[in-house]
């Protein structure tokens, strides 16, 4: 009684510390993989958030002779050539009150064509967030917002679109400002700045209701982003492929020679 069975032994210290050893190597090598799989659950679940968003701002021109939602966020925006419209949603009293800013939500004219609070909002979101997406401004935007755009360049129908799979119209850009998300028309720059949501990249939809996922093709895209070294040096660059690629997108062509 009490002997150990016969030609059983215990664990040595030295093979317990092998066995732990192991262990960590297998962690070390798995958990940037699940980190990789659990990012890109978040930005499909995002892109098909982008993607019935595009779809509702379709439905929503099929119901009103194809002229295209109000892309700003608070009434009477300044700019606005038809202030009577009702926003895609509404900017309610600053970011402090959550439930103003889900009644904003409930009162904007895509609510009846989306009708669930989560799709308002990317999976990668900060708590207090209800709302990540935007307009493009070129999509029936504020029109003073941005200097010297010409007025025809500025989409109230979407009769007045060409190639509606290359023209954008919702950005994953995080809080949503007070106005619609945009960028220059006259000159290489950023004006809000490039999202980088999901990797180095974010999601947008298109004027054809389907969703693309753009990875950045400049590094110093994501930088600024994500508001490293020199904001003021990052914004206006000429060589930079990704602007010109962002501006075509949101304003069917470039406002300058490249």
């Amino acid at each position: 009684m009490g002997r150990r069975a016969a030609g059983s032994r215990a664990f040595t210290l030295i093979e317990l510390l092998v066995v732990v050893a192991v262990i960590a190597v297998l962690m070390a090598i798995l958990m940037p993989a699940l980190s990789r799989a659990r990012e890109q659950g978040k930005r499909a679940v995002c892109l098909s958030n982008v993607k019935q968003f595009g779809l509702a701002w379709v439905m929503y021109a099929d119901d009103n002779d194809q002229k295209i939602v109000n892309a700003c966020t608070v009434e009477n925006t300044e700019g606005h050539n038809d202030q009577e419209e009702p926003c895609w949603l509404y900017f309610h009293d600053g970011w402090t009150d959550v439930e103003r800013r889900i009644q904003g939500i409930q009162d904007g004219a895509m609510w009846p064509y989306v009708g669930q609070l989560k799709i308002y909002k990317c999976p990668t979101g900060i708590r207090g967030e209800v709302n990540t997406y935007a307009i493009v401004d070129c999509m029936n935007g504020a029109m003073s917002s941005i200097p010297n755009v010409p007025a025809n360049v500025y989409i109230k129908n979407r009769s007045q679109i060409k190639r509606p799979g290359e023209r954008m119209v919702y950005v994953d850009e995080g809080r949503t400002s007070t106005q619609s998300w945009t960028i220059f028309y006259d000159r290489a720059s950023w004006w809000d700045s490039p999202p980088t949501r999901h990797g180095e990249g974010t999601n947008f939809s298109f004027a054809d209701g389907h969703a693309e996922y753009w990875k950045w093709q400049d590094p110093r895209t994501a930088k600024l982003a994500r508001r490293e070294g020199d904001y003021g040096s990052l914004i206006a660059l000429p060589d930079n492929p990704d602007i010109q690629r962002v501006q075509r997108a949101a304003w069917g062509r470039l406002g300058y020679e490249p």
